[in-house]
């Protein structure tokens, strides 16, 4: 991976040692922040191609420093890395744009897994291809992905890069019973070492956005036991 710069911004000094020498093992480039504040100036100065980004950092939030790239740049991979439990960190986290998660304590061998999947993930999304227009429809929902925006019946929603990649995965497959392995093979890249909740949370933050009834959703229907399933 060579010429592939990495950020790790984490505080905790054993951590941050830990994932800088694990990384530049692998031949990654690698710079580190102890806190928010130093996370944004670096990625502003360096322009990595992915952030390692603690949730919980001292000055700025791993969730501010997330939301403040979000704001200028979409196609940043982000991690976040987090040593809690609760569901709704994760999932805020997702919200504000993040590609992926992994609960402290982790593996080496599982973390450098999921960096290797977003980052072809990321590859795959700036190649020039019909697939990738900035505008698309998903049933009667105009998606305009350089804007990260979709018109829906109540007016116009904020959309992720990751939920972008999944109405343009979906539309292309209308009517089809989508494994779970499938989406995120497709959708997070081939061989993603991740989980399928990771999968599932996305979905059911997409439907919040895009459904008229998130519990009792007409476009994005659950298969149960298989995946999931777009209904035009």
């Amino acid at each position: 991976m060579k010429n592939v710069k990495i950020l790790v911004a984490e505080d905790d000094v054993n951590i941050r040692n830990g994932l800088v020498d694990a990384l530049e093992m692998e031949g990654y480039e690698v710079r580190e922040a102890p806190d928010g504040s130093e996370t944004l100036r670096l990625y502003t100065q360096w322009q990595p191609d992915l952030l390692l980004l603690d949730l919980m950092m001292p000055k700025i939030s791993g969730f501010e420093v997330c939301r403040n790239i979000r704001n200028g740049n979409r196609d940043l991979p982000i991690i976040m890395l987090t040593a809690k439990g609760e569901e709704i960190d994760k999932v805020l986290g997702l919200e504000l744009g993040a590609d992926d998660y992994i609960t402290k304590p982790f593996s080496v061998r599982e973390l450098l897994a999921r960096i290797s999947a977003v980052l072809r993930r990321s590859q795959r999304a700036h190649e020039d291809c019909p697939g990738n227009a900035n505008e698309f429809m998903f049933a009667n929902i105009a998606v305009d992905a350089a804007r990260m925006t979709a018109q829906t019946a109540s007016g116009e929603t904020e959309l992720t890069a990751r939920e972008i990649d999944l109405l343009r995965f979906f539309s292309a497959h209308p009517g089809e019973v989508m494994e779970r392995d499938r989406i995120l093979a497709a959708v997070w890249g081939n061989n993603y070492g991740g989980f399928s909740r990771t999968l599932d949370q996305h979905i059911a933050q997409l439907r919040k956005k895009i459904e008229v009834d998130p519990k009792a959703p007409a476009l994005i229907e659950t298969v149960y036991g298989i995946g999931y399933r777009f209904k035009p």
